[in-house]
């Protein structure tokens, strides 16, 4: 027997006594992972499996959704992270602990078999906005996020040494030292799977909540403009909060329909309407001429983003969800658009890990009162077809695409 293969079998023994690996299991000597080597061309490529050193945890992925930002990379790599395994809408098994990892980020006590989701990775000890104000670390330009770190090749002579498994689009994820995580085993996997998005939406609500609070209520009249999976979402985190009157506007059908399902109360196709002059005529025969207290957008187009201001009542509120990457610029009027009506203008971006908590309840929340969050995920694709999983999700085709391992 070789000398590294016999001290591998030895620290193999060591961890399993130890509780920081599954004994049943073996990890493999080299694992599976899909790089997006540039713009849509992703290539499945296996790169060597290590250990996890101390402070980081190695999760077997179970599944990951395909987000709008990933559908971003893949056309255009606009981050230039390429080459990259992409994907942070992911959960996983925890199949081996590194030293001195003891609890999850709210002091759960962590153990080998555990699901997982990950929130974001701790910022830089120089970000000033994060040393003042930590509340609004999710404003740091040197944020870090799983799924959107470039690739790190191994050092000459030293396989393993790198950071190839930094995304969920692979058989395993490695959790890195300093990283923020929960555990989430009485989730279903779907749920899991939908937890980062559904962060992003309790995130843009808590945020208009404090900068708009008398437009969010229960007599409230609230338009999500925008049906994809980020405005399902929303409509569901807007209903669990409490308000009874959602208008739902988007130009597909069965988008349109899963939305009455998450909680819609009014559906506006735009398409039927005739464009933004009939959805602006739909809105007003349903507020009493007024417009909507207050709007989510989130769509990417910039249109819509613009006719958005015209739906809304003098004194209400939009909070932006939508524009993730710059999709361009729209055409608005400081006079009547914001001073005239004196709007309140909220901007929403990312989130903190120390919401996931609060979002964690918001998917309980939501189950309890029959929102079907898990019909949400209308596509699943093995990790070997996953560049068929995103040329469906570049193609809008049903509502959340998830790669299964």
């Amino acid at each position: 027997m070789r000398q590294a293969e016999l001290e591998r079998l030895v620290r193999s023994a060591i961890d399993a006594h130890l509780g920081r690996v599954n004994p049943l299991q073996t990890i493999p000597e080299s694992a599976r992972a899909a790089v997006l080597v540039k713009p849509g061309q992703l290539e499945l490529r296996r790169f060597p499996l290590r250990q996890p050193l101390e402070g980081e945890i190695l999760i077997q992925v179970e599944a990951c959704g395909i987000c709008g930002t990933d559908v971003h990379c893949y056309n255009g790599d606009p981050f230039g992270l390429c080459p990259v395994v992409l994907g942070h809408e992911g959960t996983g098994i925890v199949v081996a602990l590194g030293k001195n990892v003891r609890e999850d980020s709210v002091g759960h006590p962590i153990k080998v078999g555990d699901r997982i989701v990950t929130s974001v990775m701790k910022v830089s000890d120089a970000c000033v906005i994060a040393k003042y104000n930590p509340t609004k670390a999710n404003l740091c330009d040197d944020l870090q996020v799983y799924g959107l770190l470039a690739d790190e090749p191994d050092r000459p002579g030293e396989p393993g040494s790198g950071h190839h498994f930094n995304g969920y689009f692979g058989d395993y994820l490695m959790v890195r030292a300093g990283s923020t995580f929960f555990i989430s085993n009485d989730l279903p996997l779907e749920l899991r799977v939908l937890m980062e998005p559904a962060v992003v939406c309790v995130h843009a609500l808590e945020r208009s909540r404090r900068a708009a609070a008398n437009l969010l209520n229960f007599r409230s009249r609230v338009i999500v403009q925008g049906c994809g999976p980020i405005g399902q979402l929303m409509i569901a985190a807007v209903r669990s909060a409490g308000v009874n009157n959602i208008i739902a506007i988007d130009g597909s059908p069965a988008r349109l329909a899963m939305a009455k399902r998450m909680g819609a109360d009014h559906l506006l196709n735009f398409k039927e309407l005739g464009g933004n002059e009939g959805v602006v005529e739909a809105v007003n025969s349903l507020t009493k001429g007024l417009g909507a207290h207050f709007g989510f957008q989130c769509t990417g187009l910039p249109k819509a983003a613009a006719n958005l201001f015209n739906l809304i009542r003098r004194g209400g509120g939009i909070c932006e969800v939508g524009h993730f990457v710059d999709n361009g610029e729209c055409q608005v009027n400081p006079h009547r658009d914001f001073c005239r009506k004196e709007i309140t203008l909220v901007g929403s971006w990312v989130y903190n890990s120390f919401e996931y908590p609060n979002t964690y309840h918001f998917l309980a929340m939501a189950r309890r009162i029959g929102l079907p969050l898990a019909e949400l995920i209308t596509h699943r694709f093995p990790l070997d077809r996953i560049g068929e999983a995103f040329e469906t999700a570049k193609g809008q085709q049903g509502i959340k695409v998830m790669v299964e391992p």
